[in-house]
């Protein structure tokens, strides 16, 4: 068993050198034995459209259901609608079997307890499990069953969305799960869609399914411009990740959109309380304050801001990647598709694009997410000896990696929890101190030999 797979908030590896039958079937054993010790007995059970999970599932279940756990499949999902599936029917807790948005021949395991998903310290106690061969037995076999969540999710999002008809929006479904679901529905509730890659297909043959990399949203920028679409919206492979074009083409990133939403909430809800991740700008947190929110940083990846969200009771909360948990008017888990109407919904009251709606927003220089590859084993230590050089120079907040300040903007390095790699973003007032600061990080990683 290749412990390393047991990652911070999910288990994700490489499926030909890390997932063989045996641990899956393993690894389902040890699943539900951690749900008997939480004293749970029924999960749902979905998988996005990779090549490799429907193998994962079946192996899955042969672990999972001769420990006498009751399973409710809801066949090939986008992420999301998992995770409706457990709180929206008050499951004991639920399984995810996707890559997200990591290449094709990746694939991984998001595991569910109660209402949400275990991180930390629980996804290494299932490993444990495994490890010491600690396997609960009930006595019985579970029962498998199939029940489809998508209607029920349709019903939800037709009953507590508004949109006025009429609304051009151009979509990229990525090859993945969302489109698939978003698109059709989009056109139900009035909008004049332009579709492009919707077809499920996980060999993911036009683009990866990663919005934050800018030229995975070329082929979109391209379509809102030429049919000058109101807004161009784009997904992950497992659609627990969105992302936003303008009216003008210019990519808007989770940061900003974090901001058109904190606004439009604020008017309804005085002195709300929203989370961002330590890669959001700084702009975000000062515009959420400036409208009388209370902006809280804390640390990246979708099982600590959600526990965070519940611990602030925080309306909503997002990450630079465009993970977006409302926990307004919605069950605050990281839904892209749910995140994309609201956004529509904003842009179809308000009669204005996103450029628009955050014409008075201060502009800054920035980078979109940067990632260097660095190995498992090493990118944590380099984090760690970087915070120690800059924090005897700096203000650093050190909460996940380290964010330093300087006078006019500012750099962070984290070490990413789902793959081999560092990840930086930098900010400034301009773009000489934009390239100041950046030299000044890369310089230390390469002599850390990051780079």
């Amino acid at each position: 068993m290749n412990r390393e797979v047991f990652r911070e908030y999910d288990i994700r590896g490489v499926v030909e050198r890390d997932f063989d039958d045996d641990f899956v079937r393993d690894l389902g054993r040890a699943y539900a034995t951690f749900l008997h010790r939480a004293g749970k007995k029924r999960i749902t059970l979905g998988r996005d459209c990779r090549l490799s999970s429907d193998r994962l599932r079946a192996l899955l279940l042969e672990g999972i259901l001769p420990s006498g756990i009751d399973v409710v499949d809801v066949g090939v999902v986008p992420t999301p609608l998992l995770y409706f599936s457990m709180v929206h029917w008050k499951m004991d807790g639920g399984v995810m079997i996707t890559g997200s948005h990591n290449a094709a021949e990746y694939n991984g395991f998001k595991l569910g307890v109660g209402p949400t998903t275990i991180f930390g310290q629980d996804i290494q106690r299932v490993a444990d499990i495994i490890e010491r061969r600690e396997f609960a037995s009930a006595g019985r076999r579970g029962a498998l069953s199939e029940k489809p969540v998508l209607p029920e999710y349709r019903e939800y999002l037709k009953a507590n969305i508004r949109l006025k008809p009429g609304l051009r929006v151009a979509v990229d479904g990525g090859n993945g799960c969302g489109g698939a679901v978003a698109a059709p529905l989009m056109r139900e509730m009035g909008a004049l869609t332009e579709e492009l890659y919707i077809e499920m297909d996980g060999h993911f043959p036009n683009h990866h399914p990663d919005p934050t990399v800018e030229e995975n949203m070329r082929d979109l920028v391209a379509l809102v411009k030429r049919k000058k679409a109101d807004i161009g919206i784009a997904y992950d492979g497992d659609a627990d990740r969105v992302g936003a074009v303008d009216e003008n083409g210019r990519i808007v990133w989770g940061d900003e959109l974090m901001v058109v939403f904190s606004r439009a909430i604020l008017k309804e809800r005085p002195g709300a309380t929203f989370i961002a991740d330590v890669k959001c700008s700084q702009r975000m947190y000062d515009d959420i304050a400036r409208h009388g929110g209370r902006p809280v940083m804390w640390k990246t990846g979708h099982s600590l801001i959600k526990s965070k969200l519940k611990e602030e009771h925080a309306a909503l909360a997002g990450e630079m990647s465009g993970h977006m948990f409302f926990a307004d008017r919605y069950y605050g888990f990281d839904d892209a598709v749910y995140a994309s109407f609201r956004l529509l919904e904003i842009v179809s009251r308000e009669g204005k694009g996103l450029a628009q709606l955050l014409a008075d927003l201060p502009r800054t220089c920035f980078t979109p997410e940067i990632r260097l590859d660095c190995p498992d084993d090493r990118k944590f230590d380099v984090v760690r000896k970087a915070a120690e050089f800059f924090s005897k120079h700096y203000d650093v907040i050190t909460i996940d990696g380290a964010r330093v300040k300087f006078p006019n903007g500012w750099g962070l390095v984290r070490a990413s929890n789902t793959q081999p790699a560092l990840v930086l973003r930098f900010e400034a007032s301009d773009e000489k101190s934009l390239g100041e600061i950046r030299s000044v990080f890369e310089g230390k990683l390469k002599e850390l030999g990051a780079m």
